[in-house]
This record gives C-alpha cells, structure tokens and sequence, in this order.
C-alpha cells in the first residue's frame, strides 16, 4: 500500500480546489450583480454554469479513480475521532461537489433561460416553473454555505497538518515540490497548543 496519493489523484484533487475555490468567490460575488443591464449577469452566471458542470465532471472522474485505486492509509497515530472527522467531512464534501451542479442544471432547466456550457447550449429538460426554480436555488444556496464550510474546515486542517509537520498533508503535496518540514519547536508547540 502506497503512503501518498498518485499522480492522477493529486491532479484530479489540486484541479477541483482551484475550480472550486475559485467557483465559490464568484458565486457569493454574483449575488450582489445587478439584474441591469441584463447582459452582465447573464454573462457571469454562464461562466459559474459552465465551472460548475467542469467540477461536477471532474467529481465524476475523481470517484471512478477512486474505486480502482486504494487512498493511502491515515497514519496510526492519528487519533480515531480525526479520522472519522476526515471521512465524513470528505464524504460530504465530495457528495455536495456533485449535488451541487446538479441542482444548478436542474434550476437553470426551469427557466426559460439557455443553459450554456462555455457557449455550447444543452438540452433544456424542464419547463418555466418559478416555484420549482426557486426550490433548487435554495438547495443551491444552502449547498453553497455547506460547501464553504467544508471546503474552510479542509483547508484548517490540511494547514494544521502541515504545520503538525505529521506526513499526513504530504500524501497530496506534488513530490518536487514538498512543503520544508517545521523546526521541531514549533512542532511542540503546536501539539501542546
């Protein structure tokens, strides 16, 4: 068994953060868009439309790689309460990364508004429905506050990891580019913190 994830893995992994940091700046920027001119919205929502079915994708590809390939084990050290932490804090996150685009192109699809992917139209499934659209934006919003707290407690705890200087953050950091390990004071510390 491996101790760190592979090459696929770690792109796959490092893609979707930057997609989805990047994604949820922009959705909660967009909520403050004016609805005039129509133009600049449309434009914007079209680019969140089409980072969010990229996301969703990649989620898709990511879980096929993951049930070929095993995730290195957690370290035996790691206390059996972090480990359950990490399992269900990833289980959600992954399930609400591909919820998310769903409920988006579900909502999209009850307007009478074009879903675009990066300019190509897609099928539009449903029909005008205000009632319906505005279920799927408040499941919408509601998956966009849990996955900022989900995507925040990952990155607090890959930080506390990388700096506990535990081998735990490195199992995703590129090999050529590993993180320095922190001066052994500092490592005490933070364990006594």
């Amino acid at each position: 068994m491996h101790e760190r994830y592979g090459r696929v893995a770690m792109a796959l992994h490092w893609g979707i953060a930057l997609l989805a940091l990047f994604q949820i700046g922009l959705g909660w920027w967009m909520l403050d868009l004016p609805k005039s001119p129509a133009g600049l919205r449309a434009g914007w929502f079209n680019v969140h439309k089409s980072i969010g079915i990229t996301i969703g994708l990649l989620m898709l590809a990511r879980l096929g790689w993951r049930l070929g390939h095993v995730p290195p084990p957690l370290p035996a050290s790691l206390p059996r309460w972090q480990a359950r932490t990490a399992r269900l804090s990833h289980g959600l996150l992954y399930s609400a990364l591909v919820m998310q685009p769903l409920v988006g192109y579900l909502g999209s699809s009850f307007t009478r508004y074009p879903i675009k992917y990066f300019g190509i139209a897609l099928p539009h499934w449903g029909w005008e429905a205000p009632a319906l659209k505005q279920l799927c934006s408040n499941l919408h919003f509601g998956l966009a506050c849990l996955i900022t707290a989900l995507v925040a407690l990952h990155i607090a705890a890959a930080l506390k990891h990388l700096l506990a200087g535990d081998g735990i953050f490195r199992r995703m950091w590129p090999r050529r580019a590993q993180p320095r390990a922190l001066a052994p004071a500092a490592q005490s510390t933070l364990r006594g913190a």
